[in-house]
């Protein structure tokens, strides 16, 4: 089923992993005209169950064989601030997933794949840490924006961003309440206070998801359908505040567009995210 806002679109799957291989075909469409148009593509990349799965259905050689990854650089949307190869970072499930079978089989630069800084161990922790790795990471994007300059230049054009969405309608690490939902002048931050552990993360903030060309929010389970609901009729109405609706206010410049599974959409239980 597809379907149209004023603003945004809408697809609804019929289970999660069906989302999953559409929404890895369109990742390959996006960033072969990417690459094809400016020699250069960047998507930043999500967690969790449905993030990962997209991953997954995208190492499938009939998919990930289609793609020039020479061409790609890979960024996060979010991380969790803990210890290098800890599973519960994006960026090793990401790894498992597909980011081993692209350098190894299709020709993706490791320097290419841009992880968010990890923590150094809980001995050596500064009170800082999270803010400097922060930095680190905005002073990345910011040196690629050098050579594909997006609409922030301390950013890169970023071709397409996918979120997952809490229950709580957090999107990244951008959670109900927390200061960092109305932080300007940053396009990183760290996060010392998630309500979701562990507490410490690394977030691009609103300001950057919003230069983004393309933002696919990608929520499978019905553990999300009520919040789904509420935020859909929220942009509806045109009620971006993103207290206490974080993803009431993210946007691309050019789609933003909604994938379901039936679960999500209201329409049936096919299990949690």
């Amino acid at each position: 089923m597809n379907a149209e806002t004023p603003d945004d679109q809408l697809r609804v799957h019929t289970d999660r992993q069906a989302l999953c291989r559409t929404v890895a075909g369109d990742l390959v469409d996006v960033l072969r005209e990417a690459v094809d148009t400016r020699g250069t593509a960047s998507a930043v990349l999500t967690g969790g169950g449905t993030g990962t799965g997209i991953l997954e259905a995208l190492a499938a050689p009939e998919l990930a064989g289609q793609v020039d990854w020479s061409a790609v650089h890979l960024w996060w949307g979010d991380e969790r601030f803990l210890p290098a190869g800890n599973g519960e970072r994006n960026e090793v499930q990401a790894t498992d997933a597909l980011l081993s079978a692209l350098v190894e089989d299709h020709g993706l630069p490791p320097e290419n794949i841009h992880r968010m800084p990890a923590a150094a161990p809980q001995t050596a922790r500064s009170v800082n840490e999270v803010h400097d790795a922060a930095r680190v990471y905005a002073a990345a994007l910011a040196d690629h924006a050098a050579a594909d300059p997006g609409p922030d230049p301390r950013l890169p054009v970023l071709d397409v961003v996918l979120l997952g969405m809490g229950p709580d309608a957090h999107v990244a690490s951008l959670f109900p309440g927390l200061p960092g939902l109305s932080a300007t002048g940053q396009t990183v931050i760290g996060v010392t206070d998630s309500p979701k552990p562990p507490p410490e993360r690394i977030s691009l903030t609103l300001e950057s998801l919003g230069t983004a060309r393309r933002v696919w929010l990608v929520v499978a389970g019905q553990d999300k359908a009520e919040t789904v609901s509420t935020v859909r009729d929220a942009r509806e109405r045109g009620q971006r505040d993103p207290n206490p609706l974080p993803a009431t206010a993210v946007n691309g410049t050019v789609q933003t567009r909604w994938d379901l599974d039936r679960g999500a959409a209201g329409l049936e239980d096919t299990g949690a995210d």
